[in-house]
């Protein structure tokens, strides 16, 4: 049995049906660090999930 979409899934197919083009948000690159997109958090490049936030690719 499938798994119901997620709402930002939902949103996502709402926005590509009407033309919007959508992508996954990654980790951005500062130096040899990852940068969380959400907080600005800078992390070393093995980091999964920020430290500060929370965020991670894919939530």
């Amino acid at each position: 049995m499938a798994s119901a979409p997620s709402d930002d899934e939902i949103f996502d197919q709402f926005l590509t049906e009407r033309g919007h083009e959508t992508e996954q948000v990654g980790w951005d690159q500062s130096y040899n660090k990852k940068q969380c997109p959400e907080c600005g958090g800078l992390h070393d490049t093995a980091a999964t999930e920020c430290s500060v936030c929370g965020w991670g690719p894919g939530n």
